[in-house]
């Protein structure tokens, strides 16, 4: 086992648009940490970008599915951070079966798994229909128990996995989750835009038009990529501190506070601005198509039809603040979003 460990970080993401946006603030705040990065499609140019954020890298090729791969790192680090895939069970189940074989090496100096879920886990599936203020079921972290939530929500197969280990006595591992809102900005990584944006825009492009899943009354609170690195930041820290919550307490939520922002609203200036470059025949946004919908399935109509949202009580006890969505609301940014977005698409 390296000798390093104790202050060895395997982070899953650094290519990414918020792994991008914290291996930057990372490389800042912490450069003492060698991080070992898994990265897909490993080629010169990538290779030069993320070396130039950070001398102090370890590039290791491959993806989520790699799984004797991220084990075998898992068990070289002290550190994991995930922010990859909120949603891929096999790697997380690597990681911490990788983090739980070191606990047995090392025992009484657990390791660290932070992993980035989302707050697709509150979703109320409304199906983008209009729902009263005070019907809307309102969420803090503290105290949040993640089984009392509707059990087919997005990323909760993972999540419940996550502080299943840690909470058990043998070979420990300290978990914490953060779940942020809709993440928004113009990234300082590789990736510069969110994939919400990107995914969005492959869709509309095909059919023509931008929508949403029902009417598009729902609404979501919302987190600057900044905002939400430097939560993670914050709770690495305070666990390096032993400081932070972890376990079934180790659930953050990280949202700016600011009134939730509807779906409807956020596709509507992707639509005008594909309809002003000619990607679609129209502008503003309408309701999806079932050949738009059908393909995501249920999965799709909880995170993109739902309510979502969750006071970020547990982060604001660490002293942070979410002070870049607070000077750049969500729909101020976004126009200029969409553009980076449809230029790293090719659009």
């Amino acid at each position: 086992m390296p000798s390093d460990i104790q202050q060895t970080i395997f982070l899953l993401g650094a290519a990414g648009y918020l792994g991008g946006q914290f291996f930057v603030l990372l490389s800042r705040r912490l450069p003492q940490f060698r991080v070992v990065a898994l990265v897909r499609n490993l080629d010169a140019d990538k290779k030069a970008q993320l070396t130039g954020i950070n001398h102090n890298l370890t590039l290791v090729e491959g993806t989520l599915e790699d799984v004797k791969v991220v084990k075998e790192q898992a068990t070289q680090a002290k550190y994991v951070i995930n922010c990859a895939s909120s949603d891929h069970e096999g790697s997380v189940q690597a990681i911490l079966a990788g983090l739980e074989e070191q606990s047995a090496n090392r025992p009484g100096d657990p390791p660290l798994y932070i992993h980035v879920s989302g707050v697709g886990v509150t979703s109320d599936n409304a199906r983008g229909e209009f729902v009263p203020e005070d019907q809307i079921p309102k969420y803090t972290d503290i105290g949040l128990d993640l089984d009392k939530l509707p059990p087919a929500n997005p990323h909760l197969h993972c999540d419940k996995v996550i502080v299943a280990a840690g909470t058990r006595k043998d070979n420990p591992v300290r978990t914490a989750i953060l779940f942020p809102g809709w993440i928004y900005g113009i990234g300082e990584g590789i990736k510069k835009s969110t994939i919400a944006i990107r995914g969005t825009a492959i869709i509309y492009k095909t059919i023509k038009q931008a929508g949403t899943w029902g009417p598009g009354h729902n609404a979501m609170d919302y987190i600057h990529v900044k905002d939400c690195a430097n939560g993670l930041l914050a709770i690495f820290e305070a666990a390096l501190a032993g400081k932070a919550d972890t376990g079934t307490e180790g659930l953050y939520f990280a949202s700016s506070g600011e009134p939730r922002v509807t779906l409807r609203d956020i596709t509507a200036v992707i639509g005008d601005i594909m309809f002003s470059k000619g990607l679609a025949i129209q502008g503003s946004s309408q309701p999806l198509p079932p050949s738009a919908t059908d393909p995501y399935g249920e999965f799709g109509w909880l995170l993109w039809g739902g309510n979502l949202g969750g006071n970020a009580e547990r982060l604001r006890r660490l002293g942070w603040e979410a002070t870049e969505s607070k000077q750049l609301p969500l729909l101020s940014s976004l126009s200029q979003e969409v553009e980076v977005a449809l230029q790293e698409l090719g659009f």
